[in-house]
């Protein structure tokens, strides 16, 4: 069974049980500020966990692209990935946990599914706390599909506790199925903490919400949210060593086996799938339809670290230059049938990874030289001022300063780094986690006011400026707009108020929004521009504005365009190769 295969028999099977297969989302979430990257499947459908009526119905299936940095430092083991591809199932407010345990267990072991021997399986289940309690009803399921007692472990939250996605949201217990990947007979007894034994699905139960202050309430509507992990379970029907040593993973070692003549072999496992896990991450990052561009802020800061840290790897391996796109050339080929952004976005790919090979390769030696002085001075602790002048003057994020400081047993002074980092940015970020503040700040009527506005602006760009334009990010809060978008150069005086004047053209002509739902194929024939193959499900809404903007959109919108004001451009610069940004006010 190869990977098209094994997408194949999940959408088909909950087809079967009347589940609409939907698209998957762009990596990017749209609006959302409190989380980077799109996590998990259920992520984009926050809006219809919380009771908005999904159009294609109560029962969903899709493959979701995603992307998780919390285990960054697992990299390297048998299973732990960067990227990855999250096969799930959902129900709002249809059925629960008796219809989604028996749905599992029997793509799991029958021939219409993985058709796994049962007694190779072995499950976990929320011990309950103070908050919520000890999920008997799972429990009693898995006992009444023949499993045995032995075989079902009993887990805190940490470990049996899904959501939310960001800092508040929908959340509950899950229950977790692992596969025996070790010698047989599996043991009688699940342990857990054994290594053998590799999770490959879970079923979270949204019971609660968890609001601002940590606080849970149970939610009125009820849903279910699973997630199947593609890489591991193609490991297990392939009876592969690791993820890396399936079909997702051998044309990119074999790729780097030729760059650096360096044969992937134990002692090499690590580097190896380290450059392997980063580079297809940072691909499908660059490769998104709302791909960014490395930076020294949010999501550029997680891709930056990502390509860096590859590189590094790939240097130590005498890989030669352009080593990076050339690796990149290879993902995008093997998955672009799959995913076709990566196709449309290859140059933009491959052009950002040089780009960075030569910013970081200018500054890497240099850089090296003051890390070890630094290192070899250092009683214990690297100072909090040479980890950030390593990081403002040589470009080695924290996370690569800290590698080289665990290798000779030195601790990093993080939090004094995160402090002078703060400082240096002059503004307020969320600790250590610098979380992204893209998208929206609020649904207020303000940050609503410039959210309409964008639209005009970006068909205002397109016009001034060529169709090539396309956003590549926002950040809208109720006092501006930030607005990134693909061009090569600075715009000059005239073109900056020719965009303000066919953008304030359009708030005089007082033209009533309106928003329609339609399938993608009938927004693209109607002109409607936006990212139609990473947008989450097969009907989109699309906002119109006259003959000025039509637009697909999940934000929220004025009624008339005579309700915005006057639009002023204050700021247009550079963002990153490529790519400017405009920040602009309503008045």
């Amino acid at each position: 069974m190869n990977a098209a295969e094994l997408r194949k028999k999940f959408l088909d099977f909950f087809a079967s049980k009347d589940h609409a297969v939907i698209a998957g989302a762009s990596l990017i979430p749209e609006n959302d500020p409190s989380v980077l990257f799109t996590t998990a499947g259920m992520h984009p459908l926050v809006p219809y966990l919380l009771g908005e009526k999904h159009p294609l119905g109560q029962r969903l299936a899709n493959c979701q692209k995603c992307v998780r940095t919390g285990d960054i430092d697992e990299v390297g083991d048998a299973t732990h990935l960067t990227f990855f591809e999250m096969l799930g199932n959902w129900s709002l407010n249809d059925y629960f946990k008796e219809t989604a345990i028996r749905n599992s267990f029997e793509f799991l072991t029958s021939a219409r599914g993985l058709g796994l021997p049962p007694d190779r399986l072995a499950f976990s289940v929320f011990a309950g706390d103070e908050t919520a309690p000890f999920d008997h009803e799972a429990h009693g399921l898995w006992i009444g599909l023949g499993v045995p007692e032995a075989r079902i472990a009993r887990l805190p939250k940490k470990d049996n506790w899904w959501g939310p996605a960001g800092q508040t949201g929908p959340c509950g217990p899950d229950t977790e199925m692992f596969y025996w990947n070790g010698p047989l007979p599996a043991p009688a007894a699940f342990d857990p903490a054994d290594k053998n034994w590799v999770e490959i699905w879970n079923d979270v139960f949204m019971q609660y919400f968890k609001d601002k202050d940590g606080a849970y309430s149970v939610l009125a509507q009820k849903n279910v949210d699973t997630g199947l992990g593609l890489e591991r379970a193609l490991c297990v029907m392939t009876g592969a060593a690791s993820v890396y040593d399936t079909e997702l993973f051998r044309p990119i070692i074999r790729k780097i086996e030729e760059l650096t003549g360096v044969p992937y072999a134990a002692k090499n496992f690590k580097a190896y799938r380290i450059v392997a896990d980063h580079l297809r991450a940072a691909t499908f990052i660059l490769g998104d339809d709302r791909g960014v561009a490395p930076s020294n802020m949010d999501q550029g800061y997680v891709l930056r670290r990502l390509i860096r840290r590859a590189y590094r790897y790939l240097m130590q391996m005498n890989a030669p230059a352009k080593s990076m796109a050339a690796v990149a050339e290879v993902i995008v080929a093997h998955y672009q049938d799959a995913y076709p952004e990566l196709g449309r976005n290859r140059d933009f790919v491959t052009a950002q990874l040089n780009r960075e090979e030569e910013l970081f390769g200018r500054t890497l030696d240099a850089g090296m030289k003051i890390a070890t002085k630094y290192l070899e001075n250092a009683r214990g602790a690297l100072a909090p001022e040479d980890a950030f002048r390593l990081y403002d003057t040589y470009g080695f994020p924290l996370e690569f300063t800290q590698e080289l400081a665990a290798e000779k047993n030195i601790a990093v002074d993080a939090d004094g780094f995160h402090r002078l980092y703060a400082e240096h940015q002059a503004k307020s970020r969320a600790g250590a986690e610098q979380k992204f503040k893209g998208g929206l700040a609020d649904n207020s009527e303000a940050t609503t006011r410039l959210h309409t506005a964008a639209h005009l602006m970006l068909r205002a760009l397109r016009q001034v400026l060529g169709e090539s334009v396309f956003q590549r990010g926002s950040n809208i809060t109720a006092e501006r707009l930030r607005f990134d978008f693909s061009f090569d150069r600075k715009m000059t005086p005239e073109e900056i108020a020719e965009t303000e004047r066919l953008v304030n053209e359009a708030i005089a002509a007082k033209i009533p929004i309106t928003c329609s739902e339609t399938s993608v194929a009938e927004a693209k024939e109607s002109g409607a521009i936006g990212v139609f193959d990473s947008k989450y499900g097969a009907v989109v809404k699309v906002y119109s504005m006259g003959p000025y903007s039509k637009e697909i959109c999940g934000g929220p919108h004025v009624g008339n365009t005579s309700e915005l004001g006057t639009f002023k451009i204050v700021k247009e610069e550079a963002s990153s190769a490529g790519v400017r940004r405009i920040k602009a006010v309503l008045t």
